[in-house]
């Protein structure tokens, strides 16, 4: 399992390497939400996303032999650009298999940091098996996007600096996808501050991990469609759902059109461009599902991967 003691391990590897990202405050957010809102801008990590944290953290930890070999991974697209730059700081090589629809955005930044992209189709490939049988043909080291102790670790470097800067908080916020964020989040959080309540946030139409909760059990669903791509998992993984059932206290949802407002908020009252998945736990401060007086609350505002055009049209 992944404690604390980790997490802090990760803080020391990745130090100077990643961005220590601002928390910032708002007069008006804490006005709609009833409490004290922070927002740990992972929005202004490298590559634009809290990803790099996890992924630099594995890789770094790879040998020089494997280093040598080259890496592989997979992901809808900030998983795929952590890789490419941490294997590039490294002094490695990326294979990235992403699905075909896929931001043109991230793409060209995923090829921009030199690595080779393969795709897929999300609806109808398996791309855990992809994956695995890429690594295995060609003898690279697999970094997964979550299913990985050294990816978790790092994710919870986010959390571990909101703490820090913020002091105790009531309640912290993160999205879900596969689950490593948010399980990165849980324990940092609680071996900091045991009493402190972890809410995940997931879309409506990808409701996976609050149905896996529920049943106690890993629960599949149709491949989501949602704007909140990063967030479009069909099942949780198995490491991240095994600390997630002891550590996350609640799963709430949010729709297209509140993670749109969200969008819309953080741009129009904050001044920060938020991808759809990066505002998904915002969006649920704005909706009030953390109660009408949650106190002190951190939310880690994931990422802001999106162009001009993709912005405008999601939000049009």
């Amino acid at each position: 399992m992944i404690s604390l003691d980790d997490v802090h391990a990760a803080a020391a590897r990745i130090a100077g390497v990643a961005h220590r990202t601002p928390v910032m405050r708002s007069r008006t957010l804490d006005a709609r939400a009833g409490g004290e809102v922070f927002l740990k801008c992972e929005n202004l990590q490298r590559i634009g996303a809290f990803k790099f944290r996890g992924a630099y953290n594995a890789v770094s930890r790879l040998s020089a032999a494997q280093l040598a070999r080259g890496i592989a991974a997979y992901s809808s697209g900030n998983h795929a650009q952590a890789v490419a730059l941490a294997a590039r700081e490294l002094g490695s090589t990326a294979v990235i298999l992403m699905p075909e629809d896929t931001p043109a955005s991230k793409r060209a930044a995923v090829a921009g940091y030199g690595a080779e992209i393969q795709t897929y189709d999300r609806y109808t490939g398996d791309r855990v098996a992809l994956g695995a049988a890429l690594a295995a043909d060609r003898g690279l080291a697999l970094i997964p996007p979550y299913e990985h102790p050294d990816v978790i670790a790092g994710q919870g470097t986010a959390a571990l600096e909101l703490l820090e800067s913020a002091g105790a908080l009531d309640v912290v916020v993160a999205p879900v996808g596969g689950g490593g964020l948010i399980a990165g989040t849980a324990t940092a959080a609680k071996g900091l501050h045991p009493g402190i309540r972890v809410v995940g946030v997931e879309p409506v139409e990808g409701d996976d991990t609050r149905r896996s909760l529920a049943a106690g059990e890993r629960v599949s669903i149709p491949v989501p469609r949602t704007i909140a791509d990063g967030q479009a998992a069909d099942i949780p993984g198995e490491l991240t759902f095994s600390v997630n059932r002891r550590l996350v206290d609640e799963i709430v949802l949010v729709t297209d059109d509140q993670i749109r407002d969200a969008m819309r908020f953080a741009f129009d009252r904050l001044k920060i461009v938020l991808e759809p998945s990066g505002a998904t736990g915002l969006a649920a401060v704005l909706t009030g599902q953390l109660g009408p007086r949650p106190g002190r609350v951190g939310v880690i505002l994931s990422g802001g991967n999106i162009d001009t055009a993709r912005f405008a049209q999601v939000l049009a």
